[in-house]
This record gives C-alpha cells, structure tokens and sequence, in this order.
C-alpha cells in the first residue's frame, strides 16, 4: 500500500509540474498567461456575447458593442483563461445537449420535487396538445441553461394524465424548481411560467430574475456595514459588489448549489456617491468578488484559475467550504488512482496483473467505505462540533495560498482535457513498469511465466487454501477432533483416490528424528570414526544430517537417497539400542517404504501416528503430496491421542 501511494503522490508532483511546463511553453510561444488580463476593447462582438453567455447576463437589448462591451466590465474582469474556457465550452454544448425524458409522477417527484440544491427547468407537454417550445427553441434552451448547472427535462402528460390533472397543467407550459429556503433540507418551489412571449433570452430572463430572488441584495450602505458585522449561522459568506440591476445567472446558480454551507449576497453600487463605506470593509475596486470568513476576507480572483465563471468559482468554494460528499468523492478518487497502479506494480503474466488490479480494486475500495462509516458516526455527535469547525478553519488557511491556486487551476486543466490525464497516468505506469521489471529482474521467478502457467499456480494456490489442514503440528491442542476414532470420517475429510489435497510441507521439518544406534556398538564409539570401527566399515564417511526437501520424486528413488553409515544390518530388535528411542515411537527395524531394514548411525523419521521410517524415505513420500502415513493413513501434521497405551498394546 505504501508503495502504491509513493507512486501516487510522484504522479500528482509530474501533473503539476508538467502543468507549469505547458505554461511556460505557452507564455514564450505567445507571451500570454492564462490569468493575464484581457481588454474588452480588443474582443469582437462574438467573443464578448460569449463571455456574457458564460456569466448570465441578458445582452438582448444591447445592439451595440460599446454597450456589450461595458456590461461585460461592470461583471468583472476578463482573463484570458476564461475567454479560452468559454470559446471551448460553446463548442462543446453546440455539439451535444442531453435532457431527461420523465416516466410518471414517481420519476418526477425523486429528481425533481426531492432535489435540494438543484435546478430543474421541465417542459411540460399537455395531452393531445404541442409543446410550448419547438424542438429546435428547446434544444437552444436547454445548451443555454446547462451552462449553469441547470437540469432539463420534458414531462408529457400522455404518460401520466391523473397527475397533470391534479397539478392543473391543461396546457403545455415551462416548469422552474428552485428550494425555496436557504437551508440544506428547505422544501422545494414550482413556478410556472406564465409569459405570453416564448423567446429564448426571455425565458431566460424570468428564470434569472426568480433565481435572483434567493439572493439577499444590498443597496443601502448602512445595510452593508449591518450585514458585515453581523454575526449569525452563516459563517461564511460571498460578496459580490457590481453595478448590475441584478446579479449574474452563474451568482445565482451557485448560490443553490452552496444551499446551507454559504451565503451569497449581492451589493447593487449603482447609486452610491460615497465610496468610504466599502472602503471600510476593505474593497477598494468595483467589480470584486469578496470571500468572507471568520479568520478574514479573501478577494476572489487575484489568483491563478480564478475566473468569473461557475465552475472556476465552483472549484474554489468547493475546496474552501467543503461537505462530506466533496471529501468522499476525492479520497475516492484517490484510491482508485492508487488500486490502478498495482496494474504496473505487478510483474509477471497479464492474465497475473488484471487479477491483482482486481483484488486491489476491491479491497481498496471496501476498505475505504468501512473507514467512512465510523467518520460519518462521530461527525453526527454534538460535541465533536468544535472539531469539525477548526478542521474547516485549518483547510481555509491552506486553500487560500497560491499553492492551492495553482493545485486548483490544474484541476480544471485536466479535468477539461481527460485525454491528457489519462495518457500521463499510463506513461507514469509504463516507467513504474519498466523500474519494477528491472528491480525483480534477479529476484522475481515469476517474470517470464506466461498465462497458462500462472493460471496453473493460480490453481494450485486457491485449491491448497480452500483444502487447509485443519490443524498443524506447530499447536497441538486436545480436542475431541483428535480423539475421534471414526476411520470412515479420516478417510473422507483426507481421500486419497478421488481427491488428493494440497498441504503445505512446513510441518516436516517439526517431525522427530534421530539416528538408529546398534546394541553392539558404545555410545561414546557411534560418530565419525568410532561408528566406522563398530561397523567394521572404513570407506565411508558419515554424511552430516540431510536438509529437508521438497523434491518430488518416485518410489524407485527412495533407496538411492536413503542416508546409511554402516553396512551391517541390525538383525533383530534384541541387537538395537532402544535406550535412545523415543518411548512415543514403535519400536521396529525396517522401513515400510523402502522394505531395508534399518543400519547402524542411518537418520529415521517417526510420524505423530508413532510409526518410524527412513528420513529421506518419509521426506520423499511426504513431499510428493501423500500427507498421510504409509501404514496406518494417519495425517502427519495432525496430532494422534494417547499413544502410550497403543504402544504398550502393540509391542506387547
């Protein structure tokens, strides 16, 4: 995970300096910066009814440039990062618009009725009677509003005629929803439209005009000075100081959005003759766009990326003012960037990497809502209000740096060209890629297995994990699972013809083993040479006790990794050293599995079941996966009763 997030956090620091990289190829191929400002004498007709359109500023009654051009100066400045934002987004809606086709009174009422920080503009189409808007008036309708949040769709009475009765729509008309309170969980307001003129802009206008209404609007200074040192539930506020008869759509729209969490309020400056009233609460210049909070005020628009457009505002008082969805969604982001590295992180077949993303996704992701579920609980306790506030005040102080300026208008950027994100994540993963292969290259097995050969391993691995032992030999506890005599139960939950499980082989290395010792030799005499002279065997040397292994071989091969010092048998079980044999192990002299009997110094092997055999015969058998005892069948990695009665009985 930690590495993950390494990768993560580089990837965040290449967007950003590669954002600063394209500026600078900007401002030296045309000397112009995207937040250099922009005469408004130098724009044609065209791109300044452009940026009107952008800000929601009626301009029909204005024939002339000079007039446009004025309008677009008492709304605020004009960078040209806006101009650019806004030739593209024109663009882009000429080419498509999108509108929501209702189904009855229940699909109108959950996206609609239910909405609380939304606007809808619904047209409602009578039975058996045309629409008040042509298709091509209200495909230019709704281009015009989307440009501001504002949902769009069409009801037609045919689908659900009871409840265009009970609404009263016998005709068809244009339908506006707007909360009607400035709280988060305010009822909503239908007006209809009741105009006789069924024009574009003024539709647009009477839209505006009771969207506006929302807004509380100053144009008193005494009201200022009351407004700005007062102190109520709204901490946190925006104002706008213009000469405007009313504020700008996207003002107003933001104003819906932020229902609850800010308060936008409008100061109409057209009739003061004294300026010393703003001067006092710190605006020197009309149009400004002020952010007011408890630790200060913040002129909005002096940074990087701070246009006067709705989503460049929306951005800003997103990051200054946010709510648990907006931090939800970005460490959801966040997380998801991460889970996809693991993409590149893993090394070895594709089928492997698309697997692992796959794990990772899921287990990032569950992760990631079970950690949110108690965030969600302890914000709802009414002491950890405090806490919330500071945390806000704290992301406040961060976000109103140049740092955050610049982070914000990368946002943007790159959310305005997701083609250029996605090519920059895939090239960061190729490098993560490339590195990884180099780094495992003397480490990693796994690099040139292809497909079928994981899926194999892969197999293998999921069968071993569902057929887990039960129990190991490292905790041997008393249960009544291992006193249960029932062999019919052993022989099912360990087959050996229709299944054979797949168990890891740690256990082996826990097994006793010991050196079998003739009677006839001294104890003192039994190691290197002295075990040679006893034996009467003067060519070998004894080997040191062999490691444990996993090799896998046949039964043919069991006598050629057998280990033996000596050559003289032990004849009977009167000649052998019992001294040295564990009291829990049978007492015998011959090896099941190779059928030799056992020699002198030779290293044997006893299974938990007290049977004994050759080490490398045992170890041999047990590793080519049949984990049971070659006598009895008993499990070797599974602790047996009380053995020392079934000892006595036997060799009695």
């Amino acid at each position: 995970m930690w590495l993950r997030l390494f990768f993560l956090l580089l990837y965040l620091v290449l967007l950003f300096l590669l954002a600063r990289f394209f500026e600078a190829i900007v401002w030296y191929e045309t000397g112009i910066l995207a937040t250099q400002l922009v005469d408004p004498v130098t724009l044609s007709f065209r791109k300044l009814k452009t940026i009107l359109e952008c800000r929601g500023l009626a301009y029909s009654g204005l024939p002339e440039k000079k007039d446009v051009r004025e309008l677009v100066e008492r709304s605020g400045s004009v960078m040209k990062g806006e101009l650019y934002s806004a030739l593209k987004n024109a663009e882009e809606q000429a080419e498509s618009t999108s509108s929501t086709s209702f189904s009855g009174e229940v699909h109108f009422y959950e996206l609609v009725e239910d909405t609380k920080d939304g606007i809808w503009l619904v047209q409602v189409v009578a039975k058996d009677r045309d629409p008040l808007l042509s298709k091509s008036n209200w495909g230019k309708m709704v281009q015009k509003v989307s440009k501001f949040g504002i949902r769009t769709g069409t009801f037609n009475c045919s689908s659900d005629p009871r409840y265009c009765r009970r609404r009263g729509w016998l005709k068809s008309t244009l339908i506006m929803s707007v909360p009607q309170t400035n709280t988060s969980k305010g009822k909503v307001m239908l007006k209809e439209y009741n105009g006789s003129r069924i024009e574009t802009e003024h539709i647009f206008k009477w839209m505006t005009t009771h969207v506006a209404s929302r807004i509380k609007i100053i144009r008193l200074p005494q009201q200022l000075r009351q407004e700005w040192n007062r102190s109520d539930q709204y901490a946190v506020k925006m104002f706008l100081f213009a000469k405007l008869a009313q504020p700008p759509a996207f003002f107003s729209a933001l104003s819906v959005k932020f229902t609850g969490r800010i308060e936008f309020i409008f100061v109409d400056v057209q009739n003061w003759d004294n300026d010393s009233c703003m001067e006092d609460v710190g605006v020197h210049q009309v149009p400004s766009y002020i952010f007011k909070t408890p630790e200060g005020t913040y002129r909005y628009g002096n940074s990087t990326g701070e246009f006067i457009s709705l989503h460049a505002m929306d951005t800003f008082l997103r990051s200054v003012q946010p709510e648990v969805n907006d931090l939800f969604l970005l460490s959801l982001v966040m997380v998801n960037l991460m889970a996809w590295m693991d993409l590149f992180i893993t090394q070895g077949a594709t089928i492997k990497r698309f697997v692992a993303l796959i794990s990772t996704l899921g287990t990032y992701n569950s992760l990631l809502i079970i950690s949110w579920l108690p965030i969600l609980g302890f914000l709802q306790l009414p002491y950890l209000d405090s806490f919330y506030e500071y945390s806000l005040k704290l992301l406040r102080y961060a976000d109103t740096t140049t740092i955050a300026s610049w982070v914000r208008a990368d946002w943007t950027f790159y959310s305005s060209h997701p083609a250029l994100f996605l090519s920059t994540y895939l090239g960061h993963g190729l490098l993560i890629d490339y590195f990884e292969k180099k780094r495992r290259r003397n480490s990693d097995d796994e690099l040139n297995a292809n497909n079928l050969e994981w899926l194999s391993s892969l197999w293998d691995w999921y069968a071993s994990y569902l057929i887990h032992p039960i129990a190991s030999l490292h905790h041997f506890n008393e249960s009544d699972f291992d006193e249960d005599p029932s062999l019919l139960l052993q022989r099912l939950a360990f087959p050996d013809l229709w299944l054979r499980p797949l168990v890891p082989t740690d256990y082996i290395k826990n097994l006793s083993t010991w050196r079998f010792r003739c009677a006839a030799c001294p104890a003192k005499e039994v190691s290197g040479e002295g075990e040679r002279r006893c034996c009467g065997d003067t060519g070998a040397q004894p080997p040191e006790d062999p490691p444990y292994s996993d090799h896998h071989g046949t039964d043919t091969e069991l006598t050629s990794h057998r280990t033996c010092v000596c050559s003289n048998p032990a004849g009977s079980a009167g000649e052998a050293d019992w001294s040295s044999w564990p009291c829990d192990m049978l007492q015998c002299t011959e090896c099941v599995v190779c059928l030799e009997n056992f020699e002198n110094g030779c290293l044997i092997m006893g299974l938990p079941c007290s049977h004994v055999f050759h080490q490398q015969c045992i170890v041999v058998w047990l590793s080519g996966g049949r984990h049971c005892c070659p006598v009895c069948r008993w499990p070797p990695y599974k602790k047996k009763g009380d053995r020392s009665d079934h000892i006595a009985n036997v060799q009695g």
